[in-house]
């Protein structure tokens, strides 16, 4: 690795020391301009900002209160990957494409052109299942988020008399909670007895893994399925589950996650962890757009239990043979056994963009820039502003992504205010603000931006 290029930097020591070095070796200050422009010098995933759509700032001000002396051309702080990511400047000629065959060819487009719409979802299969460490029979794109959850407990939530509990976070999204409630309701168990809620020790925000650990020893022969997150929505806590599933397992149980926030985010390995089931949304990191498909993962182990519960319709039939027209149906092997529809090609030609983007690295070159990245914005604001701002997620680099969920000495409200009418785009869960630079289109400069945004938010 040339010395201009960013290092794999593993822990907060080794990053907050690379960046101090670099700072003194230069001769400027960390919050120095300059100094994040010598950063993104030696990022060498830089030029992939160039694929993506950001908005410019009088596009998103129009109408509202605009700050003095803003530049209303200059591209926004887009700090909100968490919510939607950017759109990739190739979806919108993609779906042109697509639309056009769809005018000139009707019917036909099924089996015509680059993307034939009959197995449209098999051309994202692959780079879904590298982004989360699968093999591609374990994965497949369909439906959305919720509705592939239920899905995965339709298939891995089989209460018995003994063993019918759920085990999930408390403070989970309130999608997630919806989806275990109605799933325990629909079996007849009331969630107050059948759902376990793990929480963070008193006094504290994030789960200590231990803890997760003992639930599953002291509760394990009760638990039919284990549904945890593999980053926490609101604290951007990354859970272990590779300790988890083993724990899991060693009881008896099914471990689930629901990825919403790791896909495209962190490095995974479900297969080798050994992951009975996971979903995933696509529209976060992931860049497919708002709404778009969803990720579905069942391990290889499950691949050819044909007898294992499941909701199907005629695309969960083996596609050597669907279009016979039988009513036996022939369930693929793998994931494909899963699905129930045909994909929407007009909403998948966006994953198809953002796809063409992800093979262009991997996910071990984003968490590179990603560690670094964010941990320059943990130090900027440890290092000038720990008196205004307290970082609630882990300062453990192992245990979170690119999230930083922060919390202020000031009303949020006002925080948020002063920043989105200066250009940035951020989101906030009250009573935190989640600040999610997302490594394939943010720069160190986005970050000494908004740094110096903040500094005068409190200066005011």
């Amino acid at each position: 690795m040339s010395s201009a290029e960013l290092p794999d930097l593993r822990t907060r020591e080794e990053i907050h020391g690379y960046l101090k070095d670099l700072s003194s070796q230069l001769g400027l200050s960390l919050s120095d301009p300059q100094f994040a422009v010598a950063l993104d010098s030696r990022d060498q995933l830089k030029k992939l900002r160039e694929e993506f759509n950001i908005p410019k700032i009088g596009e998103l001000l129009e109408g509202r209160a605009k700050a003095d002396g803003l530049d209303l051309s200059a591209e926004c702080i887009y700090l909100v990957g968490n919510s939607l990511g950017l759109q990739p400047k190739n979806a919108k000629e993609l779906l042109s494409i697509e639309m056009d065959k769809w005018g000139k060819k009707g019917l036909y487009g099924h089996m015509d052109g680059t993307y034939d719409w009959y197995s449209i979802d098999d051309f994202v299969k692959d780079e879904n299942a590298r982004i989360v460490g699968a093999k591609p029979i374990e994965t497949v794109v369909m439906n959305t988020l919720s509705v592939n959850c239920h899905l995965a407990m339709v298939s891995f939530y089989s209460p018995t008399p003994q063993r019918y509990k759920i085990l999930m976070e408390k403070d989970a999204f309130p999608s997630d909670h919806f989806v275990v409630e109605s799933q325990l309701n629909f079996h007849g168990y009331d969630p107050k007895e059948a759902a376990i809620y793990i929480k963070p020790r008193e006094g504290e925000s994030i789960w200590r893994n231990e803890d997760i650990l003992n639930v599953i020893e002291e509760h394990g022969e009760s638990i039919a399925l284990i549904w945890l997150p593999g980053i926490h929505f609101s604290t951007g806590h990354v859970f272990d589950m590779k300790s988890i599933t083993e724990a899991g397992h060693a009881k008896g149980c099914y471990v689930g996650f629901d990825l919403a926030h790791a896909a495209g985010n962190i490095e995974m390995s479900l297969h080798e962890w050994g992951v009975d089931v996971a979903a995933w949304c696509s529209y976060k990191y992931m860049n497919s757009g708002p709404g778009c498909l969803a990720g579905f993962f069942v391990h290889e182990k499950h691949a050819y239990d044909f007898d294992r519960p499941r909701f199907v319709g005629w695309w969960a039939h083996s596609s050597d043979t669907r279009m016979d027209m039988k009513r036996k149906i022939q369930l693929a092997p793998g994931a494909d056994g899963f699905k129930i529809s045909n994909p929407p090609t007009l909403s998948i030609m966006g994953m198809i963009a953002s796809m063409e983007i992800f093979k262009k690295t991997s996910m071990a070159e984003l968490c590179i820039k990603s560690r670094i990245l964010t941990g320059y914005l943990e130090l900027l604001i440890e290092e000038n502003l720990s008196s205004h701002v307290t970082i609630v997620t882990s300062r453990n680099v192992s245990e979170r992504g690119c999230q930083l969920s922060v919390k202020f000495s000031c009303p949020l409200e006002d925080i948020t205010k002063f920043v989105k009418e200066r250009g940035v785009m951020i989101d906030c869960r009250s009573p935190m603000m989640r600040i999610a630079p997302a490594p394939l289109y943010n720069s160190f400069s986005d970050i000494q931006a908004f740094y110096t945004i903040l500094l005068q938010a409190f200066d005011t």
